[in-house]
């Protein structure tokens, strides 16, 4: 076997070694004998290099006219769109989504970008009348600073481009700190936004870990914004570091998602939904219907055929074309969703399927673990409240809409549910009175589109949004701006003419 190739960090322009000189190795978890590369285990001093460096281009960037840097991110979305498959498959080897779903998160990184270019001629203000005569209003969008980036491994290309591209078109300077166990697509990002004409020091990426790396990013003095996705507990912590710093802050957290099925709901609609978003990217999304709420009327028959679905699902190499199933992140991970598992048993939920690892054939050299199956939950234990981030589903039975929301809404996240019903009234309900940020009707809870807000209530976000134009607010200040061409002194309030 060859040597694992080495790869550095990008700051200033320059790929260059973490100054402690170490790497961590990233290993394929659905084969770990193989090593997928080495990446920089960065520190503190490779962080203050990266916002050096983006504050030095900053100064710069944000003059550049915004449809200027449209063009770059359009050249990035069209080079990226060339090289999909390959990005594919390596980021399926490195994280162990299927590499459909995979080329999946590719097209998100090109619609992100493709979309974004299109506000460079946008960035909207607004001008207003005066109550005063001769004077002009309007109000700009102006850029903020270094942006500092923190992205997860579940979606490692699509959620750096939610923040980076808004991030760009804004006029601010980009440090990503990219998750350690999916740091490779983060280094094709860069290298096609590179490879686009992206002046040198406006985007930097410096990998590591979260506390040698991350957590020096959110307390540096000179990032001015701050965009976290990952866990609700490690979110309240970078909240705080940004709170007290004044930084803009973006939080995209952890959710506890549910599909409410009722008796009325097209059945062969629902399953084919709540399997998809169940088990898709094996249940490691922080969208994924962890919750199954099914009305009583139907909940056995739908139980029967939804185990029947799952227990055939292809677990296996998520390189291979027909696995529907890939491997847990790691083991940690995998052992964290084990607990869950003697949690449920013990509490009293009915195991029907799987719970265990897979360890035969093409599972036998990674990290997986069946699809499995509670039924009979209550909504109270542990695993229907706390999110699993696993291919772990609870089956709760309801009395019927008005039962179901309360279970479905009795959970602190508050990030996407759905509803499947043939009733309009019934939807129109649920979607109003579900306490989600994302609502789908006779959907999953995944498959969000770029170019609408995506983020949560409660534990599951702080009030901003990724994508979509409201993501701008993240990235920008409002300006506002008085012209007063009268030549003399008009004082607002003092010398309105009200009529009177």
């Amino acid at each position: 076997m060859t040597e694992p190739r080495t790869f550095h960090n990008l700051i200033a322009g320059s790929w260059e070694e973490p100054r402690s000189g170490h790497y961590l190795e990233n290993i394929n978890p659905a084969n770990r004998d193989d090593t997928v590369g080495l990446f920089p285990a960065s520190g503190a001093e490779d962080v203050e290099r990266a916002v050096d460096a983006a504050l030095d281009a900053y100064a710069r960037w944000r003059l550049t006219p915004a449809p200027r840097r449209a063009e770059i991110l359009f050249r990035a979305g069209q080079i990226l769109l060339e090289r999909k498959a390959d990005f594919a498959r390596d980021m399926s080897r490195e994280m162990g989504k299927t590499v459909i779903e995979a080329g999946g998160d590719v097209q998100e990184a090109i619609d992100m970008l493709f979309f974004m270019a299109g506000e460079g001629r946008r960035l909207y203000g607004q001008t207003t009348p005066s109550e005063l005569p001769d004077k002009l209003c309007m109000t700009l969008r102006v850029p903020i600073g270094v942006a500092g980036l923190i992205t997860p491994w579940n979606f490692p290309m699509a959620i750096p481009s939610w923040k980076t591209a808004p991030a760009l078109i804004c006029g601010n300077t980009v440090v990503l700190k990219p998750a350690e166990d999916a740091p490779l697509s983060a280094v094709h990002w860069a290298q096609v936004l590179q490879e686009a004409g992206l002046p040198a020091g406006v985007f930097n990426l410096v990998m590591g870990e979260g506390e040698a790396a991350g957590a020096p990013l959110v307390r540096h003095r000179q990032t001015r914004i701050i965009s976290f996705t990952g866990s609700s507990e490690v979110g309240r912590e970078v909240g705080r570091e940004a709170a007290a710093q004044f930084k803009h802050c973006n939080l995209e957290m952890g959710g506890k998602n549910a599909i409410l099925i009722l008796d009325d709901a097209p059945l062969d609609l629902a399953l084919e939904g709540a399997l998809w978003g169940a088990f898709g990217t094996s249940g490691q999304r922080c969208t994924a219907a962890s919750r199954l709420v099914v009305a009583k009327g139907i909940y056995r028959r739908f139980l029967d055929r939804f185990l029947e679905m799952a227990q055939a699902l292809r677990i296996g190499n998520p390189l291979e074309a027909g696995t529907q199933i890939g491997p847990i992140i790691n083991a940690a991970q995998l052992e964290r969703i084990e607990g869950y598992i003697q949690s449920g048993e013990a509490e009293g939920a009915k195991l029907r399927l799987g719970g265990r690892r897979c360890t035969q054939g093409a599972c036998a050299q990674g990290w997986f673990l069946e699809p499995t199956v509670f039924a009979d939950v209550h909504a109270r234990m542990r695993i229907a409240q706390e999110e699993i981030f696993g291919p772990v589903v609870s089956v709760l039975p309801c009395e019927g809409l008005e039962d179901g929301l309360e279970i479905v809404n009795g959970s602190g996240y508050g990030l996407s549910a759905a509803v499947y019903t043939q009733n309009l009234a019934t939807a129109l309900r649920a979607q109003r009175d579900l306490e989600a940020g994302l609502v789908y009707l006779n959907a999953p809870t995944i498959g969000a589109e770029v170019h609408l807000p995506f983020g949560g209530i409660k534990q599951s976000g702080n009030g901003h949004r990724e994508s979509g134009p409201a993501t701008l607010d993240v990235y920008s200040e409002w300006k506002t701006v008085y012209a007063d061409f009268s030549g003399r002194l008009q004082r607002a309030q003092l010398d309105t003419q009200s009529g009177s």
